[in-house]
């Protein structure tokens, strides 16, 4: 409040210049734009972002299913993986050969990664796949699709925000530019006698 208080008194000071009141213009449009632009920016990116992945959720989890696989044998032993999309961060991962019946009662077979840190032949897991058997990844859920758009939203709100920065960083540069451009032009036209009273040229 200070500092716009001092703008204020600031406008009728006799050394200030026409265009110290653009640059103030352009600051406080400036700020205007990120406080009420950026955030709006931010909150319908979020909502476009969160609508499309809740569909995409209920789309992954209507044509995904979850079945039981049984492990064939265990494939070479590459380091434990944990698994990106897994519930647990720590949720341990090993690549074998298993066997599963599809929704539409197929039987499978093939590589796959089981959440099994010793995976011994016989032993069960859930896997999930598509209509037709096809191992595929976890559907999303409710929650990572919601942590995705607010990420999303943020993440437009910091953009909005820098390029109306940015944007006004422009313009006051070429305003400063313009402004010392036409200094160097009044100089030149006072400065070859500037410094010369008294010398008899």
């Amino acid at each position: 409040m200070r500092a716009i208080s001092g703008l204020w008194r600031w406008r009728h000071n006799p050394l200030c210049r026409a265009t110290d009141r653009v640059e103030a213009r352009v600051a406080l449009a400036g700020l205007l734009l990120i406080l009420l632009a950026a955030p709006l920016t931010g909150a319908l990116v979020g909502g476009a972002a969160q609508d499309a992945l809740q569909r995409s959720v209920r789309d992954q989890h209507e044509s995904r299913h979850r079945v039981t696989a049984t492990v064939v044998r265990a494939l070479e032993r590459p380091p434990m993986t944990v698994d990106p999309e897994g519930a647990s961060a720590g949720e341990l991962r090993s690549r074998v050969l298993a066997g599963w019946t599809a929704p539409d009662g197929s039987r499978h077979e093939g590589s796959v990664m089981a959440s099994i840190g010793d995976p011994a032949i016989g032993d069960r897991f859930p896997i999930w796949t598509d209509g037709q058997g096809r191992a595929v990844t976890r559907p999303l859920d409710s929650a990572t699709a919601t942590t995705h758009a607010v990420l999303a939203g943020f993440g437009a709100a910091v953009v909005a925000a820098a390029l109306v920065e940015t944007g006004r960083r422009i313009v006051v540069w070429r305003m400063v530019r313009r402004r010392y451009a036409r200094l160097e032009r009044e100089w030149d036209r006072a400065g070859p006698d500037w410094g010369r009273t008294g010398a008899g040229s």
